[in-house]
């Protein structure tokens, strides 16, 4: 029998009431199972996700997307830890707030209830699969996870898993969708199924989202690209800047928050500036420099406007001096992708007019952009970081999977 998106989001939406009503104590054993689920399974998951790496690099994915897509015994544990540690986090369904009493004696509040139905759609991510999962469930939404074709074994393995652990605690299945045909044409029908889909999620590169977002008849978050700056300020440590450049553009580099553009103070490139070229050589980073920089680096190429919005998620970096803060920001400005900023500075007062005037969805003073995380911001697994000025702007954990409803509480009132 062929595959119908229709009838799985029809199976979602009904799925969705009943875990909408779980309660935290099933939640958390259901997530817990699943977690247990993938480590018990981890040389089915390997051997699935070697088949995709396999037919990956035979089609020629750059090593950025091979290491999106690989899996190890480390990678999967670290995945059934991220489930586990969703199940410490609070659980914003059904909490209350601001409940105020209007002169009439009537109490306003407000609830967090779930969104319903939420569709995935993303690329090369294996371990978007079950933490997505995992967020929406503890949510207690129901999800349509539709990954790339570049992942489908491993995508289906680990829905397998999840099924079973769900089945398990006996919870409806198909509260957890993954879409086993990867084909346009179910990708552009799923973007039409507004009666029982809620919202959309696009996670992968530009190109992606921009066609989800033109093309959805459902509401959409967005997560463009991640041009992430940082900014070395003429007061800023020479050991620390270092520091944070090595981190944010070498750590890895095939992620959102990975630094793709360097601005440098003019009166600090003399001293700071060697010391990068030093870094890159070692390193192997590819540098596109503006004519005012070029000259500290070999075999660096000349900046062009396209390096300024260029997310390289390689190692490759544009650098460019600028003449003063002003000129940071500025650039920033025109450039920025709304993802990560840093600025590295001991100046107490630029450092606070940069988080005052930067308006992306995550800013940082003297802190890696490494950082930009759901994990690393406290929230737990994310579900994707929201360049979006919507209800949810940045790493969206539990809480942006919700929206509120108004409960107003009387005791006979009649408006006159």
């Amino acid at each position: 029998m062929s595959f119908s998106i229709a009838k799985m989001a029809k199976d979602a939406r009904k799925a969705s009431f009943s875990v909408a009503n779980l309660s935290t104590v099933q939640k958390d054993a259901a997530l817990t199972a699943m977690a247990n689920k993938l480590v018990e399974r981890t040389d089915l998951i390997l051997s699935e996700n070697e088949k995709d790496l396999t037919a990956g690099r035979e089609n020629g994915l750059s090593e950025a997307m091979i290491d999106r897509l690989r899996l190890t015994p480390e990678r999967v544990k670290d995945l059934s830890n991220a489930l586990i540690e969703v199940t410490q986090l609070t659980d914003p369904v059904g909490t209350m707030s601001n409940m105020t009493t209007r002169p009439n004696g009537i109490r306003v509040g407000k609830m967090r209830i779930p969104l319903g139905v939420i569709a995935m759609i993303y690329e090369a991510r294996p371990n978007v699969t079950a933490e997505a999962a995992a967020l929406c469930l503890k949510s207690g939404n129901a999800v349509i996870l539709r990954g790339g074709k570049e992942a489908l074994h491993s995508n289906l393995v680990i829905a397998k898993c999840l099924h079973e652990a769900l089945e398990e605690q006996g919870i409806d299945a198909n509260a957890i969708g993954v879409v086993p045909d990867p084909d346009r044409n179910v990708m552009n029908e799923l973007m039409t199924l507004s009666d029982d889909i809620d919202l959309i999620i696009p996670r992968g590169g530009e190109g992606l989202i921009r066609f989800v977002t033109e093309n959805s008849r459902i509401p959409v978050i967005q997560h463009f690209k991640g041009v992430c700056h940082l900014y070395i300020d003429q007061y800023a440590e020479n050991e620390m800047a270092l520091d944070l450049l090595t981190n944010g553009k070498t750590q890895r580099t095939g992620v959102c928050n990975s630094l793709e553009t360097l601005l440098v103070h003019k009166s600090k490139a003399e001293e700071y500036m060697p010391l990068v070229a030093k870094m890159f050589s070692e390193k192997g980073v590819k540098v596109h420099a503006c004519e005012q920089s070029i000259g500290y680096f070999e075999n660096a190429e000349v900046a062009t406007e396209a390096d300024w919005d260029a997310e390289y998620l390689a190692l490759e970096i544009a650098v460019r001096i600028v003449d003063d803060f002003e000129a940071a920001i500025g650039h920033i400005e025109t450039y920025s992708s709304g993802h990560t900023e840093v600025i590295c500075t001991q100046d107490y007062r630029l450092a606070n007019e940069f988080v005052r005037r930067i308006n992306s969805a995550v800013v940082m003073v003297n802190a890696s952009s490494r950082f930009s995380d759901g994990g690393q911001l406290g929230l737990g697994a994310e579900i994707g970081i929201s360049t979006s000025k919507l209800h949810a702007y940045g790493p969206m954990g539990l809480e942006s999977l919700t929206t509120e409803k108004f409960v107003v509480l009387g005791d006979g009132q009649i408006r006159s």
